[in-house]
């Protein structure tokens, strides 16, 4: 028995050495960044952006995957079921946390099936009506829902264009109709025609409708004022609608079961990442308001909007399907 023990001790800490020589030499192969939508799109941008940099910083190619299908079920699939080594990385929107309360093909939990590598920071939505509509502010726009049928556009079911309008609805205590696109170019192009009557509009889309006059804005989603668009109130302001705060998150998770120092490392590069002028002036192109978290920070940010979300589908009468 003396001797079993003693060899279970020696391996024990052969494989401890062995995994902290792995961790150590991390990496020593490509890596990869699973993009769950369609390339040219925001998310596959952000991704590439800090792809690019990643592989200078760790001297190792980094490849930027295009998973698309489901409304993003596809590429988190098949993030979840990657080795849980940290060379699958997996590039992250509101849909993360709120496909699994609408669809029956997003499998995972987010909060437990993956680990947050990195919050990036958050793109405002912008409420703005084609000009036929007759209201000039948010408030204005809130009381005429009362009395007439208000259609608001989105890139589908549980994008961020759509949680903007149902919570808006919901805490206001109003109806909007909902009318969901393929995605967002053809919703804005049928906002500019007069079909729709609303949108919450990426800001970075909206500003320059509403700097043409094609468009009115009325206020920004999230809970502080847009830079790109200082002028526009928030929701909470307009509308008197304290706890209002909605915007197109980004941010970078892994396998759940990767071992906390190569989370940590990641971290770190993806960190250094972020704090270079370049990428955030890329980014702040984009109308993004950047606010990097760690990973505990971020894990922290996705659970709470899970359990966000999951309140306002419910409310909403939105089962999964």
């Amino acid at each position: 028995m003396k001797r079993l023990k003693s060899l279970t001790l020696g391996l024990a800490a052969l494989l401890t050495a062995g995994t902290a020589l792995a961790q150590g030499s991390f990496p020593d192969k490509p890596l990869h960044i699973i993009v769950p939508f369609t390339p040219g799109g925001i998310v596959d941008n952000i991704a590439r952006i800090v792809g690019e940099k990643l592989q200078s910083r760790l001297g190792q190619t980094v490849i930027v995957e295009n998973k698309t299908g489901a409304g993003g079920a596809i590429g988190t699939d098949a993030a979840m079921r990657a080795a849980p080594d940290g060379y699958t990385m997996l590039c992250v929107s509101p849909g993360h946390a709120v496909l699994p309360s609408l669809t029956k093909a997003a499998k995972w939990n987010p909060t437990t099936d993956f680990r947050g590598i990195a919050g990036i920071g958050i793109v405002p939505n912008v409420v703005v009506v084609n000009p036929r509509v007759p209201v000039n502010s948010l408030k204005e726009l809130l009381e005429r829902a009362k009395t007439h049928n208000i259609t608001y556009g989105t890139a589908g079911i549980g994008t961020s264009n759509h949680l903007s309008g149902e919570l808006l609805a919901q805490m206001a205590g109003v109806k909007f109709t909902h009318v969901p696109y393929k995605g967002q170019p053809e919703a804005v192009n049928d906002l500019l025609g007069g079909n729709i009557d609303m949108m919450p509009l990426t800001a970075a889309i909206a500003k320059g409708h509403i700097a043409t006059g094609k468009l009115k804005g009325l206020a920004v989603t999230t809970a502080k004022r847009a830079t790109a668009l200082p002028d526009l109130p928030t929701v909470a302001e307009a509308a008197g609608l304290p706890g209002y705060d909605v915007g197109t998150w980004f941010g970078f998770v892994v396998p759940g079961k990767v071992p906390d120092p190569i989370v940590a490392r990641l971290a770190q590069e993806v960190a250094a990442v972020l704090a270079m002028p370049e990428v955030a002036d890329k980014l702040t192109r984009m109308s993004m308001e950047l606010a990097p978290q760690t990973p505990a920070q971020f894990d922290r940010y996705v659970a709470a909007e899970f359990i966000k979300w999951a309140k306002v589908m419910k409310s909403a009468g939105i089962e999964p399907n």
